[in-house]
């Protein structure tokens, strides 16, 4: 999946690191916490009216993120959803949380006040850490 094929707005929020094998995935733009978003290569709207073989290597693909966001960033917690009420595009929040973090214990929509960036050397050692533990294709700028 190419960057013309997500949608707008989720370009607009986030750094697009890279492809997985069935999703590109986007890192929120605010490092206030590690919110990922992975984007399914499907023209259906809802995870779950994938079929089953591509909801669960979708599915794997989001247990991966959590793991990195986990086990590499020192996460306990992390917070999983898929909305799309404003960006119709199927998309999955993969969201690193702790005690005490900018929006705990509210959830991040609506709540996240705190505007930090990310810099480059963080974007570039996040994609190789992801590639080599989830086997991330990073994107190139």
């Amino acid at each position: 999946m190419g960057q013309q094929d997500i949608h707008p707005q989720l370009l607009e929020d986030c750094h697009h690191l890279g492809q997985l094998g069935n999703s590109a995935v986007l890192l929120h733009r605010n490092a206030s916490m590690p919110w990922f978003i992975l984007v399914p290569d499907s023209r259906l709207n809802d995870v779950l009216d994938l079929a089953e073989e591509h909801r669960n290597a979708v599915l794997e693909e989001c247990a991966a993120v959590s793991a990195f966001i986990k086990q590499v960033l020192g996460f306990d917690k992390v917070n999983f959803a898929g909305l799309g009420n404003q960006v119709p595009q199927m998309h999955l929040h993969i969201i690193g949380r702790a005690e005490g973090d900018a929006c705990w214990p509210q959830p991040v929509w609506g709540n996240l006040q705190i505007r930090q960036e990310y810099t480059a050397s963080v974007l570039a050692e996040w994609q190789q850490a992801l590639a080599k533990m989830a086997g991330l294709q990073p994107a190139t700028s």
